[in-house]
């Protein structure tokens, strides 16, 4: 039974708020069911925050719902640990608080079927992570409309919300001159720190009969062996966790932010290590772009009154935090604005006309090097720079920036055609990144492709109009000494 009840006057700006189904409320609803599918923290979650204003407002307890299953796409051990840790987290996190924290992880395939639905049922509405990334969109959609309850999905992927504008930008620039006229209000609305206090008490046994039927281990990396996930991909010592990303965005912002314009340079070490954290979700947009803003003792009242598109005088920081705050922002809400408005996003199809017509006429072209996908998963091509790159893939779930542009325009001149190189990349990348998956891994290698980038002359075999990167000039405009002698330490 649902009925009319008013939505609760929102802390949570309106525009990232939309109902997933045409449900109400329902009525005799004992809790406000928050299902954490993407934001995995429990501070500055603009999703959170609306979970706990609609309980306050019902005068309900908050449960919150945090799940992993083993069947999603490159399911491995070192994805599967960053996401045990990141559900310990939330865990910890919750346990001091009046919130009821329900973590499953699912050991069987097709374990956790049913499980939303039976805690919908007992639920009044239902609050989740509107992200337009990986299976997220698709998995929401279908358990929207099996909810007897109002589902709302609320956007926290960046600074911009997502239903601001529905215009597709094709160049990073569009995009940056948009921003410079449209961001500054929202700039104001920031999350709330700690969106838990004051809630209503849980009584006890809340969810003791669905804790029966859907029984779970502790999230902890001991039980990846008994997961049928792939293990030959491992998990490694970068840990997940709010906690964690915190500790990171700290040591970065102390440590390396002043030096970030040497980010080139992979000996330089200034990289932020925050892409899996935002993946994830461990790490809020807002929460970063504060501590930056702390950093340079910055108010909205140092905007530039300029909308020329120009990627530094903007902000009015250093030059070191604008680089930054171009990749934090422009170029991450890029990204996620293309995964919401275009449609296969990720596809081949996805590549401008004249990216994909130049690449065509040039598809047989000779190539020097021809590997399979074998020879280049595991780093077995005659470039060095290439095979330090892919190694520190494999080995760190990571690659240095702007190494993987570099990359990227390798695989393309060293496949049979654009459309395998397409193909591989998004297989290496996604099997292997800690932040692969994501809006912003489409953006990039689409980028190697031409997306996002104009069309360069003179042309070139295999590339066209595509820009074009050597392995030469990159080694001589680069300081990368202590990082390909670390690599030759990973291939002994």
């Amino acid at each position: 039974m649902t009925n009319p009840i008013s939505p609760p006057r929102s802390s949570v700006p309106p525009l990232r708020v939309r109902a997933l189904n045409g449900a109400g409320i329902g009525a005799d609803g004992k809790f406000v069911l928050y299902w954490m599918t993407a934001y995995r923290r429990t501070h500055s979650n603009f999703a959170l925050q609306r979970a706990a204003d609609w309980a306050r407002h019902l005068g309900l307890p908050l449960v919150v719902l945090s799940a992993v299953r083993l069947d999603y796409q490159w399911a491995s051990d070192r994805l599967h640990a960053f996401i045990l840790d990141s559900m310990g987290d939330v865990d910890r996190s919750l346990a001091p608080t009046k919130t009821v924290g329900f973590t499953y992880v699912e050991t069987q395939s097709g374990g956790g079927k049913g499980l939303l639905a039976a805690l919908a049922d007992d639920a009044a509405v239902v609050v989740t992570d509107d992200a337009p990334v990986f299976f997220l969109p698709a998995m929401t959609r279908a358990a929207a409309g099996g909810v007897r309850v109002l589902m709302e999905g609320v956007d926290h992927n960046g600074i911009l919300p997502l239903a601001a504008t529905e215009q597709v930008f094709l160049r990073a620039f569009d995009l940056r001159r948009y921003l410079q006229r449209e961001l500054p209000p929202h700039l104001l609305d920031t999350p709330e720190p700690d969106p838990l206090s004051d809630l209503p008490p849980a009584p006890l046994g809340l969810l003791d009969e669905v804790k029966k039927r859907w029984s779970s281990p502790e999230p902890d990396r001991s039980l990846l062996p008994r997961l049928s996930i792939d293990h030959e991909v491992p998990a490694i010592s970068t840990i997940g966790g709010q906690t964690e990303g915190q500790r990171v965005l700290d040591n970065f912002v102390a440590a390396a932010l002043d030096r970030y314009e040497e980010r080139n340079h992979p000996d330089a070490r200034v990289t932020s290590g925050l892409s899996p954290y935002l993946h994830f979700g461990n790490v809020s947009p807002h929460a970063v772009f504060a501590a930056i803003a702390r950093a340079e003792d910055w108010s909205p009242a140092d905007l530039a009154d300029t909308s020329s598109g120009a990627r530094s005088g903007w902000w009015g920081m250093s030059a070191a935090a604008e680089g930054f705050l171009d990749q934090l922002i422009t170029w991450r809400e890029l990204g996620y604005r293309s995964a919401r408005y275009v449609p296969d996003n990720g596809s081949y199809s996805a590549l401008p006309q004249w990216a994909r017509t130049t690449l065509a006429e040039h598809a047989g072209d000779p190539r020097e090097f021809v590997y399979s996908q074998e020879q280049l998963d595991a780093a077995e091509t005659h470039d060095e720079i290439w095979n330090a790159a892919q190694r520190q893939l494999r080995h760190d779930g990571v690659i240095h920036n702007y190494l993987r542009m570099l990359w990227g325009k390798k695989i393309l001149e060293w496949t049979r055609s654009p459309e395998e190189a397409h193909d591989i990349m998004f297989e290496l990348n996604d099997r292997y990144a800690l932040d692969g998956r994501d809006p912003n891994s489409i953006s990039g290698i689409h980028w190697v492709l031409g997306r996002y980038d104009r069309a360069w002359g003179p042309e070139r075999p295999i590339f066209g109009k595509v820009r074009y990167m050597s392995s030469d000039s990159t080694r001589r405009k680069l300081k990368m000494t202590e990082y390909l002698g670390q690599s030759k330490m990973l291939n002994t």
